[in-house]
């Protein structure tokens, strides 16, 4: 038997806390996995930790835990979120959007949400967000010229010596300073 969207959507709450940035890359993997087609301009409006600093001083979002940039965002922010751009996206103002989320409980806005995104709750959004599940990838630094350096990932084949050492006089020829070490 198949998972409930209900079941489906808590299981975006293991990616959480959020910084507002993350927060905002997740919601929008989720809306834009569901397919829903914006239907004015500020439906539209990419989602950032701007626009979550935003929805949170015009009292949408709940206030997050701490302030500043150690501010992070949890699962019930998602649902809040979620409810806003699914809302926005199906023609809602914020004022409207603003007093139904006051009349939601969180269970009621956690069906709701489920329900309008079941279609993208599936298997691709969890693809969509994966990204956040993943450890960061170790970089080399290489140093060019003054102001100039190159970014290689450790993990790929590029990051081999020789290749790193080919890049770096390539760019310098390219920069007119061959002979800059």
């Amino acid at each position: 038997m198949a998972e409930s969207p209900v079941a489906l959507l808590r299981a975006h709450a293991n990616h959480a806390p959020w910084n507002a940035r993350g927060l905002a890359a997740h919601a929008t993997a989720l809306v834009d996995a569901a397919g829903m087609r914006p239907t004015n301009a500020s439906a539209r409006a990419a989602l950032s930790a701007r626009a979550i600093r935003f929805y949170v001083a015009s009292g949408l979002l709940d206030h997050p835990d701490g302030a500043g940039t150690a501010a992070t965002y949890h699962y019930k922010h998602l649902l809040q979120l979620l409810a806003i751009k699914t809302r926005q996206r199906e023609g809602h103002t914020l004022s409207k959007i603003r007093k139904e989320l006051t009349e939601l409980t969180g269970d009621a806005l956690e069906r709701r949400v489920a329900q309008t995104l079941a279609p993208a709750l599936g298997a691709g959004s969890h693809a969509a967000v994966a990204h956040d599940a993943e450890a960061p990838h170790r970089w080399h630094r290489v140093p060019v010229a003054d102001g100039v350096e190159l970014h290689v990932r450790e993990n790929v084949g590029a990051a081999r010596d020789d290749a790193i050492v080919a890049m770096r006089e390539a760019v310098r020829a390219a920069l007119g300073h061959e002979n800059v070490r």
